[in-house]
């Protein structure tokens, strides 16, 4: 069979943001309501700066195929997370294609941000504040006007020539000023919905920090080590995540040391209505992610399916 070689730009020119998130939502639905496969997300380090990372079985009832997923991530990079997404056919076990990781990767995080933020947001929500003023802290800014009116934006990065590059780019591409500010706390003073995307190993989010009505997205702790949101305003908080023994093992509750009691909901639950999202104007919301294979999949196979028209995507045989 022939398979599909599919690098950034031509993974890039067969996504369109908008058509995944009606698709993600419907996957997280389906997974709460029928996941049958464990999701797997072995990490391993290196004699050096980086991590070898593997996210498998990407698997949802209603796709006929099944991803793996390899990344490697090395913070110091640019970019920092490279690697490939495998699309085998589930029947046969034929590859259908492989795919750049690092967009599809970014992209889809994105969407499940805006996807989060549109669940557990407030209605009227249009403050947002961005810490993290890197790839990701631009995509989620992206996604989140598919879901919000958006009338003011302020971002924080520990690099102070990043926010000001964040600020210009958004302005530029989206015509939408950003204040840069010089703490976490004056970013998030008075936001509606709090995005935090970063690699920081010591919580900067504690309560008294958020309004009462704030939501959180909170995606950089996806792995041991990292930590964004303190314990106490997560227990404080109506707390979701995407997975929770993965959020205990890997993600934002392990690293602060919660047990899955801490955890509300999965997003996929609320999605399906078989747990409550926010319950009140005032109530903090959270989520913290660490990001799953079955999203993986969705994503690919959204871009495998635009791709099989694109003349310009190269095949290869492996069997030859």
């Amino acid at each position: 069979m022939r398979t599909l070689l599919l690098n950034r730009s031509a993974v890039a020119r067969n996504l369109q943001a908008l058509l995944l998130l009606d698709d993600m939502r419907e996957a997280f639905r389906t997974d709460a309501l029928a996941r049958t496969v464990a999701p797997q997300r072995v990490r391993a380090p290196l004699h050096s700066e980086g991590t070898a990372l593997v996210l498998f079985p990407g698997s949802v009832p209603g796709i006929p195929a099944y991803t793996v997923k390899v990344h490697a991530k090395f913070p110091g990079q640019s970019p920092a997370i490279q690697g490939v997404v495998h699309l085998h056919d589930l029947v046969t076990g034929g590859l259908l294609a492989v795919m750049d990781s690092g967009h599809l990767t970014s992209v889809r995080t994105g969407v499940v941000g805006a996807l989060a933020a549109d669940v557990l947001a407030r209605p009227d929500a249009t403050r947002v504040a961005v810490v993290g003023a890197g790839r990701q802290g631009v995509l989620q800014l992206k996604q989140l006007r598919l879901v919000r009116t958006l009338s003011q934006v302020r971002v924080y990065d520990t690099n102070l020539e990043h926010a000001n590059a964040f600020a210009s780019r958004m302005y530029q591409e989206l015509n939408l000023p950003v204040s840069v500010e010089t703490s976490v706390a004056d970013a998030v003073a008075d936001a509606d919905i709090v995005v935090t995307a970063t690699w920081s190993r010591e919580p900067f989010l504690h309560p008294g920090m958020v309004r009462p009505g704030t939501h959180i997205t909170a995606l950089g702790a996806d792995e041991p080590g990292k930590a964004e949101v303190s314990a106490e305003l997560l227990a404080s908080a109506h707390f979701v995540c995407d997975h929770r023994a993965l959020s205990v093992a890997s993600g934002a509750a392990g690293a602060v040391g919660l047990s899955e009691g801490a955890i509300h909901a999965e997003l996929g639950e609320v999605i399906a209505g078989l747990k409550p999202g926010r319950t009140s104007q005032e109530q903090v919301t959270v989520f913290a992610a660490v990001g799953l294979p079955f999203q993986d999949l969705t994503a690919a196979w959204h871009v495998f399916q635009a791709a099989s028209g694109d003349e310009d995507v190269p095949t290869l045989d492996f069997s030859e």
